[in-house]
Formats: structure tokens, sequence, C-alpha cells
């Protein structure tokens, strides 16, 4: 009997590899729910192929604009909370990015026997909500980043009591070795070339600032329980090794794949129990690269700075996502210089409201909505202030 796989964000990156996944082996799913925000087309195109049982268009006037078509097989919402909870998942693949992505996530933990889970903002913010519905609900949540799913798989082996430190590995983004006295005048253009991943905008210009690789960290250390002076940030320019560890007897352990999200996506669907030439033909010669690994450079990197004010306010990682979502959606749109990105995070974290909005504990959904919501008004009075 095929297994019923659900997509959130089945426009984007993540969904999209999925969905090529799943085509390789279409006698083992049949798709069942379906999300996306706008891409008309590609929404159209999505229905009439996997025909799935429900297709949520975020976006209102595509929502009316797809709803036309009057597919019989295929209920069109708007909504998640219109979601028939009666309709359940064995898997369901959470990849809206940013904090949209969270309400969704709660909302399919509450019908999905597994979460794969590729949206780390929504760790970030909620994971504590998160984790306790998905224990209510028995639903297994395995991260799909090559990061999260790599350090998952050496902690299989490892008890963390064994272990002196956890890379997460970065590749640097595009400006690594750009002069920094010329980092003032990155255009967004040269923000989004990442030199190894194939990635949307947003998360490319995140990569440039390792602002990415902050967010990393604080979900890594949510969802593994790793204590902060076990976890770390280290350059890997190659992008081939995604998480490594130092044992206390002296030892490195490392994953070391290729950089496709094929890989990671597809042994966390099948458990391992696959041959990767089956969904991944490009075989590069990578046994001839040198790897490299380097310390992060403060100075072309300042935001890995605020990992003092993360550690003295576990829930500041609320504010720092808000805020960089506002500024590289202002970026993109040339509204703000690039290095203006990681002065005004740091300027709100020195703000004297911010840390008794970082101390909150959110209870609940709309706890978290309102001091993001905090945040994202900072953010904007600030660059009216400055940039206006």
């Amino acid at each position: 009997m095929k297994k019923t796989i659900s997509i959130l964000g089945s426009t984007g990156s993540i969904g999209l590899t999925t969905l090529r996944i799943i085509d390789k082996k279409k006698n083992f799913f049949s798709i069942n729910i379906l999300s996306a925000n706008r891409n008309y087309k590609l929404i159209i195109k999505q229905i009439k192929k996997y025909r799935p049982s429900c297709f949520i268009v975020s976006n209102y006037a595509t929502f009316l604009k797809v709803k036309k078509n009057n597919f019989k097989y295929c209920k069109i919402i708007n909504k998640f909370d219109d979601i028939n909870l009666k309709i359940k998942s064995d898997a369901t693949v959470c990849a809206i990015p940013g904090i949209a992505g969270l309400k969704p996530t709660i909302q399919l933990i509450k019908s999905s026997k597994k979460i794969f889970l590729a949206n780390k903002e929504s760790i970030v913010c909620g994971w504590n909500i998160i984790k306790k519905i998905a224990k209510k609900n028995h639903t297994r949540i395995i991260p799909i980043d090559s990061e999260h799913f790599s350090i998952s798989k050496l902690l299989l082996k490892h008890n963390i009591k064994n272990i002196k430190k956890i890379y997460i590995t970065a590749s640097g983004g595009p400006f690594l070795n750009y002069p920094i006295n010329k980092l003032k005048n990155i255009k967004p253009s040269d923000a989004i070339k990442h030199p190894k991943w194939k990635m949307g905008k947003k998360i490319s210009v995140d990569s440039s600032t390792m602002v990415n690789k902050i967010l990393e960290l604080i979900e890594a250390q949510k969802l593994f329980e790793i204590p902060d002076e076990k976890i770390d940030i280290i350059i890997h320019p190659n992008s081939l090794v995604h998480a490594l560890v130092e044992l206390n007897n002296g030892l490195f352990e490392l994953i070391y794949h290729e950089t496709s999200m094929i890989i990671p996506i597809a042994n966390a669907i099948f458990d391992g129990n696959l041959k990767i030439e089956d969904f991944y033909k490009e075989k590069k010669s990578i046994f001839k690269e040198k790897l490299i690994f380097k310390n992060i450079d403060k100075k072309r990197f300042p935001i890995i700075k605020i990992r003092n004010f993360l550690n003295k306010f576990p829930f500041s990682g609320i504010i720092l996502n808000a805020s960089n979502e506002i500024l590289v959606d202002q970026f993109l749109k040339k509204k703000i210089p690039f290095l203006a990105i990681s002065k005004i995070i740091m300027s709100i974290l020195r703000d004297r409201n911010y840390t008794q909005n970082a101390i909150v504990i959110p209870k609940n959904l709309n706890q978290i909505i309102e001091l993001d919501n905090w945040a994202r008004k900072k953010t904007f009075s600030i660059i009216n202030k400055f940039y206006g």
C-alpha cells in the first residue's frame, strides 16, 4: 500500500526536490496535501500532475484564481485553519520558509506520523510548542536540512557526554574572500549568487551574512539539547562536510556528501534504505578536493558576535529572525545597504526594551507572534530613521 505524503511549500526548492524524489518512486507514495503561495502556473501544474486531495494557496488573489479552475478531485483552500485534520498523512515535509512556516507546521503535526522539517525558523521560534504537540500526537520530528540531518546521524552513534564539540559547517557564502572594505557596496544581485548551493534569494542573503548559521546553531541546540559550550560554527568552503563531532578521545567523525539536498531528503524519507543513484546521477570527483576548514572572521561576519546575547536570553531567536526577515527583504528591494543588516540587528539587541522582550517564554502561538511583531516594528522604525 502506498504511503501518503504532504508537502508544505511545494513550489519552493525543498518542495520541488522532494517531488523529484517522489517521482522516482511513484509506487511508494501518493500525494495528500500540497501548499504554496503565489506561483499560479506551477500550482496548476502540480494539481494536474499529482492530484492531491487538498491544496492550500496562501496568497488570496492566487487562491481565487486557482479556485476558478473548479478541480473536482482537489479541494482548494486559502488558510491552514481550514485543513480537515481527519485527512491523515504518513509523512509531511514542512518547507515553508520563515516564521510563516510555524503555524502550518503545528497544524500538520496533529495529522502526520512523521514531520520532515526544513524550516529552521519554526524550531528557533516555536520549538517548545512544537515539541509538546508532537509528543501529544506521537509524531516524529526529523530534520532534513543537510547540517541537522548530519548531526542527527552522528548523535545516533555517540552520547553527548562523550562529545567534546559539535561543529556546524558554513560555506562562507559569496563574500568569504571578498575585500572587507568593499562589502559596503554589495548589491542584491551579488549576495544571491551562492558559490555552492542553489537556494532562494532570502536564504542566499542569510548565507552571505552568516545569519543562517546563527539560526542553525539555535535550531541544533533546541533539537538535540546540546549545551552551548559543546557546539560551534566553522567555515568549510567546500560544502562537502555538513557536520562533524570531536570526541573526548581525540577522534573526529563527520558526515560528507555532495552539495545536493536530494541526499539528506531522500535518506530521511526512505530511512537510509535506498541507492542514491536512483535519485541522483550528478556524481562529481569530490575526492579530488582538498578539504578546507577555517575559523570565522568576526570582522567579515560581525553577526557572529550576537551569540553572547543569545546565550543570555534563550528566546531572543524570535527577535533575531523577525528583524532579519524584514532587513533581508528591504535589502533585496534596495532600500538599505548590505552592511545595515548586521548593524541594525546588533542595535536591536542593545535596545533597552530588548531584554524584557527576549526573556519572555512564549506559551502559545499568539505570544510568539506578539514578540515577532515587536521586533518587526522596531526594525522598521530604525530603517525609517536612518534610511527612510
